[in-house]
């Protein structure tokens, strides 16, 4: 078997993790500690996704400022309770080694703030199986996903292609990002984002298992 890819870019809500619960309940808990009404939270893709600081700003009707004050007590209460609800993906580990085996690098590339990225792959099991773990940075430097993909590729040492780069992920913010930076784009439909709108956003690849993405990344694959 081969590699179709020298770098496979993994998103990690909804892609490796289970983790929406914990999204939800630490985007409430800042709220309601703020006295901000609390939108319908029922639909996950309108916030497991987009970076923390959008999600603040257009779903909860917050100001910049107030954004900030949210993630800040987002951050706070995740650290206490929301980074416990992340649940790995059945056969998502044999597939990191698979495409190792097969000689490619492999990263996570996650909106979500870098630390908590390092603490949730360490949680579900998935320590030593990456090159790198890239994600957001508090100030908000780094934020949008094409940035963190272009962060994770200069961080490899490699530069960002469709023939040598490409990212998993399961919303239309994953393939807007990877369209954006450049690299091919697989998307999970077994996530959080809706399969309409990953393809209106550029996905043209879409994977409903994780068994499927064995066909899209290792040639000879199952």
């Amino acid at each position: 078997m081969k590699s179709r890819y020298k770098i496979v870019l993994f998103d990690l809500d909804g892609t490796l993790s289970n983790s929406a619960e914990g999204v939800k309940i630490g985007i409430a808990a800042a709220l309601t500690q703020m006295n901000k009404p609390l939108p319908d939270l029922s639909d996950y893709s309108q916030y497991v996704g987009p970076p923390l600081l959008t999600t603040f700003q257009r779903l909860c009707g917050l100001s910049e400022d107030e954004a900030h004050e949210a993630m800040e007590l987002y951050r706070a209460d995740y650290e206490k309770r929301g980074k416990f609800e992340n649940y790995l993906y059945d056969g998502m580990d044999s597939l990191i080694a698979a495409l190792r085996n097969c000689g490619s690098l492999t990263a996570v590339a996650t909106s979500k703030y870098e630390a908590f990225a390092h603490w949730v792959i360490d949680y579900i099991g998935l320590g030593g199986f990456f090159d790198a773990i890239c994600g957001s940075t508090l100030d908000g430097r780094r934020k949008e996903k094409a940035d963190i993909i272009r962060y994770a590729c200069d961080t490899l040492g490699v530069e960002v292609s469709k023939d040598s780069v490409c990212l998993v992920g399961d919303t239309m913010f994953d393939a807007a990002g990877a369209l954006s930076a450049g690299c091919d784009f697989v998307g999970v439909t077994y996530g959080f984002g809706r399969r309409e709108q990953i393809i209106r956003a550029g996905g043209e690849r879409l994977a409903g298992s994780v068994e499927e993405l064995y066909r899209y990344l290792i040639e000879g694959g199952k």
